[in-house]
C-alpha cells in the first residue's frame, strides 16, 4: 500500500463511526512474522509497529522496518518511535515520511524500567513541560499523521490533569491511553474513567487500550470509555481470533471459536513463521515461552499446560505439551482464566 493510499484509509478510519481495532505495539513481539499470523486470522484495522530507538547516531532498525516495506496486511501502518532528543525524533520522524507509513507515533507508555529510567518512553511522563515541547516540535516537522500513546502518568493518575491539556494543545490525529500509570504496570485494574475524560476532553479520537481480553470486553470498555475504538495486545498473543469475534459482536452475531485443532495450527505456524534462518532451538523455544506466558492463560484454568511449556526445552518437548492441551476437536474461547497478568509473567518489553 503506498504512502498516499495509506493516509487514505488511516483517515477513513478515523472519520468511520467506528470501532476502529489496532494491534498494539509490543516489542519483540508483536513483529512482521506475528503480524502475518494473524492476519489470517482477521487481523487489525491499524497495525503498529514496535518502536524504533532514536538517540544521537540512531538509524531505523531493519527488523522493524521491514514491518512497514513488507506490510503484508493490506492495512495502514503506523511508525512508533521512542526517545527523549527532539532534535533526533525530528531526524527519525522525517526518515521515516520517506517510507509507506500512516501516522508517526510517539511511544509516552513504555513502563520497562530500562527505558523509563532514561527518560523514555512511560518515564518522560515524569516532565509534563518536556512532554510538551517534544510534542510541539513533532507536530511543526511532522507532515503526515501525528499520534501518540502514553499512559495516565508516572506514579500518579492526577499528572493527567497536566497531560490532557497538553495533548489537545497540539492537534494530534489520534491519541492512544493506556489507563494505568507507568509504576502500576499490569497489575492493577485499568483506570477506564481516565480514558473517558480523554475521549471528552482532547480533541481527536481516542483510543481505549488496557486488559480487553474478550469480545464482550470490548464492548463494555467501548461503551464506558466512549473512545472511537480500541488497541490490543497480549490479548491478541492469546486470541488472534478477537479481532474478528470483536467485530462479530457488535454486528449480533454468533461468535466463532476456534477447535482445538485451529489453536495448536496457531501456536505451529507461529513458531515456524518466527523462525530466523538456522535458527537456534534452544533459543527459539524460549521465544516461543514469551508468547507462551500471554497464550497460557487461555489454555487450562489449573495453569498446567504453562508449567509444561515453561519446562520444555526443545522443539519435541514443547509440542509434546502442546498436543496434549490441544489435539482436541472442542471449541476454545480462549478467553483468560485470571484476566489479570502478574508481574512474573511479563516479560522484557513494552507489552500493552
Amino acid at each position: 500500500m503506498s504512502l498516499s493510499k495509506q493516509v487514505k484509509v488511516f483517515d477513513e478510519l478515523l472519520q468511520s463511526s467506528g470501532p476502529m481495532l489496532a494491534l498494539a505495539p509490543m516489542q519483540d513481539v508483536t513483529d512482521l512474522p506475528f503480524w502475518k499470523v494473524i492476519n489470517k486470522r482477521g487481523g487489525a484495522d491499524v497495525y503498529f509497529t514496535e518502536y524504533f530507538r532514536v538517540r544521537a547516531g540512531s538509524r531505523l532498525e531493519k527488523p522493524i522496518l521491514k514491518s512497514i516495506t513488507e506490510n503484508p496486511t493490506g492495512q495502514p501502518v503506523v511508525a512508533q518511535m521512542i526517545g527523549n532528543s527532539i532534535p533526533d525524533l525530528i531526524r527519525t520522524a522525517r526518515e521515516l515520511q520517506h517510507f509507506p507509513i500512516a501516522a508517526v507515533d510517539l511511544n509516552l507508555g513504555c513502563p520497562a524500567p530500562v527505558v523509563y529510567k532514561k527518560c523514555a518512553g512511560g518515564g518522560l511522563l515524569r516532565d509534563t513541560e518536556r512532554v510538551d515541547k517534544i510534542l510541539g516540535a513533532l507536530r511543526e516537522s511532522i507532515e503526515t499523521r501525528f499520534t501518540v500513546k502514553t499512559r495516565i502518568g508516572f506514579d500518579s493518575p492526577s499528572t493527567f490533569d497536566k497531560l490532557i491539556p497538553i495533548f489537545a494543545k497540539h492537534n494530534l490525529d489520534l491519541l492512544t491511553v493506556h489507563g494505568r500509570t507507568v509504576k502500576e504496570m499490569y497489575r492493577s485494574p485499568v483506570h477506564y474513567d481516565f480514558i473517558k475524560r480523554a475521549s471528552e476532553e482532547v480533541n481527536c479520537p481516542v483510543l481505549a487500550n488496557g486488559n480487553i481480553y474478550s469480545a464482550t470486553k470490548a464492548e463494555s470498555v467501548l461503551k464506558e470509555t466512549n473512545t472511537h475504538g480500541l488497541m490490543i495486545g497480549r490479548g491478541i498473543i492469546r486470541n488472534p481470533w478477537m479481532f474478528n469475534q470483536i467485530r462479530q459482536h457488535l454486528s449480533r452475531e454468533s461468535l466463532t471459536f476456534p477447535s482445538g485443532h485451529e489453536v495448536l495450527k496457531y501456536v505451529e505456524e507461529l513458531f515456524e513463521t518466527t523462525a530466523p534462518d538456522n535458527y537456534n532451538e534452544l533459543s527459539h523455544v524460549q521465544k516461543m515461552k514469551k508468547y507462551m506466558n500471554y497464550f497460557g492463560l487461555g489454555v487450562d484454568a489449573d495453569g498446567q499446560f504453562l508449567h509444561g511449556i515453561r519446562r520444555a526445552q526443545n522443539k519435541l518437548e514443547f509440542f509434546a505439551v502442546c498436543r496434549q492441551h490441544l489435539n482436541h476437536k472442542r471449541a476454545m474461547p480462549l478467553e483468560p482464566f485470571t484476566p489479570k497478568l502478574h508481574s512474573k509473567d511479563v516479560v522484557a518489553g513494552c507489552h500493552t
